[in-house]
């Protein structure tokens, strides 16, 4: 009797000490479900987030209506802020967009994305920041980016490895939830963005335009003091970021499109990059490095608020510098190809800002 009491209480048990465990995972799954339904499909950031996506759209937008080769100039802020494709596409008679955002911005989502326009008879100018190259995985996963393909780009994000569909999963937090109510009210009552009035806009072009240096005088005192990061030669060759030019550089190869390396611009008084090792990461993957007779440098007050932004006069001098390395490297690339026939003139595009 005794032993059928026991029988008869084993399955009441289990029973029990289940319920527990069952329901706390069900409501984790409840709770996970209604974290991805909010962000993944409601909740947005179209003042913060959506001010970089809409920059990163444009940008693609206008390589994707050129049809005919055209160079694309690919870097974080570096890019549209000390270059200016509208000086430089009427030297070198070749469409230019200026695809740099910001060092934050994953280097694979950007490269994923630009893969999808770029064509045989391209040419890809990458200018990158040291910080670039040793970027770690894990600070490109959890870049702006994330957040952007989580809500908006799964087409993106679904080319990218599986741990970067995690890091997107996971890209918001509280603040998000916060924020994301706030700056939806503010674009429905037509909140004016003070950005482009405080620190330039863009143009169709892709480049930064407004920088001036009468906007930039309130930032000379902390560019005097500043001093810029330097990343080592063994910290360039190890670097995730490097890892990922170089297979970018690779593809780019396979499908008769040019990679040309360069260098960021900088203090004229600040150590140069570590040429051989940043170098090295485009030619022994099949692409070219251009370096300018003044390695890019220029002086601390030729520059708009960091060590790496030259104000909009200087930017049109290093443009035109860099417009006739590259008209004379375009030049030589046309040689080493088998003859064929003649390509018409580049028209300079006049896009209107």
């Amino acid at each position: 009797m005794a032993g059928g009491s026991a029988h008869s209480r084993h399955p009441l048990s289990a029973t029990r000490a289940e319920h527990p465990g069952t329901s706390l995972v069900a409501g984790c799954l409840c709770s996970l479900l209604l974290y991805v339904l909010l962000f993944a499909c409601i909740l947005d950031r179209p003042l913060s987030l959506g001010f970089l996506q809409h920059q990163i759209d444009a940008k693609l937008a206008r390589a994707e209506a050129i049809g005919q080769p055209k160079l694309v100039i690919l870097a974080g802020s570096n890019g549209p802020y000390s270059h200016r494709c509208q000086a430089i596409e009427p030297i070198l008679r070749m469409p230019c967009v200026n695809g740099g955002v910001v060092v934050g911005v994953g280097l694979d989502y950007l490269f994923t994305r630009w893969q999808r326009v770029l064509h045989p008879g391209d040419i890809v100018y990458l200018p990158m920041e040291e910080a670039q190259y040793v970027r770690p995985r894990a600070a490109t996963a959890a870049g702006p980016d994330a957040a952007i393909m989580a809500r908006h780009d799964w087409r993106t994000l679904a080319a990218l490895p599986p741990g970067r569909w995690l890091a997107a999963l996971f890209a918001f937090d509280l603040r998000a939830a916060l924020m994301a109510p706030i700056e939806a009210f503010l674009v429905a009552v037509q909140f004016h963005d003070p950005r482009a009035e405080a620190i330039g806009a863009t143009n169709a072009w892709g480049d930064h335009v407004g920088h001036t240096a009468e906007r930039g005088a309130a930032s000379q005192a902390v560019l005097a003091a500043v001093t810029p990061f330097h990343a080592s030669a063994e910290q360039v060759r190890s670097g995730y970021g490097s890892a990922l030019i170089a297979a970018f550089t690779r593809w780019a190869g396979a499908h008769n499109v040019t990679v040309i390396g360069g260098l960021p611009t900088g203090f004229a008084d600040a150590p140069k990059p570590e040429l051989d090792a940043i170098t090295s990461v485009y030619t022994a993957n099949g692409g070219g490095f251009v370096v300018l007779p003044n390695f890019s440098r220029y002086p601390r007050e030729a520059f708009f608020d960091t060590s790496e932004h030259l104000n909009e006069t200087w930017q049109a001098v290093h443009s035109r510098l860099l417009a006739e390395q590259l008209r004379w490297r375009r030049a030589s690339i046309a040689a080493a190809r088998p003859a064929g026939p003649a390509d018409p003139p580049a028209p300079r595009s006049t896009p209107t800002d």
